[in-house]
């Protein structure tokens, strides 16, 4: 049952424009257009280098936090949730679905990007394991959130909510701009929040050939500790 309702969940997704446009599109561009045109310093090396992991970040982030708050959020509101609940298939069943339906959703992603990078010029370093243990932790951490996020707010606000989250962060994660560009007393700031340890994470790997970055790990680990437990605390499936 979980195997089947993990099927239809990306069936769904992959067939939605608008999540298909945020989870695979926008990242494929944004990667594309600032490796191929000179526009934000990047710092020495090549901008598809720096670029390339903090992409992958944003993947990650489209897909587990911003494209599942939104869908989750609808399904609430129209009692997808609530009849799915009543259905031999556990709750606990119906959210293993939905995370299994995430990671190969961020699987097809990270191919593709994978792909164009490679394309683009791009020269990886470092220890799979390790970029792995990141992914899989950032994936934690925004799933909780965006569960967290469609399961306490209405559908219209979560909308709203997740899609201005996702352009702040873009903008002040660490995706595009680096963190150092930004005053002192941010940077510290921001280099708290899960998608600026993600992309910091993945780019000490990928770009830099660095171990295991625990410290991002750490802050990946709490994120979604924390958000996985308030989502099953104040989850409401109507």
């Amino acid at each position: 049952m979980i195997a089947a309702q993990a099927a239809l969940e990306t069936k769904m997704l992959l067939r939605n424009g608008e999540q298909l446009l945020l989870t695979v599109v926008i990242p494929t561009l944004l990667l594309v257009l600032f490796s191929s045109v000179d526009v934000v310093d990047t710092g020495a090396g090549k901008a598809v280098d720096f670029l390339t992991p903090g992409i992958l970040a944003l993947a990650v982030m489209s897909t587990a936090f911003t494209g599942q708050a939104i869908a989750t959020g609808f399904e609430r509101r129209y009692g997808v949730l609530k009849r799915l609940a009543s259905s031999p298939l556990p709750r606990w069943g119906l959210m293993t679905a939905k995370t299994a339906s995430v990671l190969v959703t961020e699987i097809l992603q990270v191919v593709l990007l994978t792909v164009i990078a490679f394309a683009l010029g791009w020269s990886p370093h470092g220890n799979p394991l390790a970029v792995l243990l990141l992914l899989v932790l950032g994936t934690a951490a925004f799933s909780g959130l965006g569960l967290l996020m469609a399961g306490t707010l209405k559908a219209e606000a979560t909308l709203a909510a997740a899609n201005l989250v996702f352009l702040l962060l873009l903008v002040g994660g660490g995706v595009i701009v680096p963190l150092d560009k930004f005053p002192s007393g941010a940077e510290h700031v921001l280099d708290l929040l899960p998608i600026s340890a993600l992309s910091d994470g993945l780019r000490s790997v990928l770009q830099h050939g660095a171990d295991t970055p625990w410290g991002d790990l750490g802050v990946l680990a709490v994120w979604a500790v924390v958000g996985l437990a308030a989502a099953g605390k104040f989850f409401r499936w109507e």
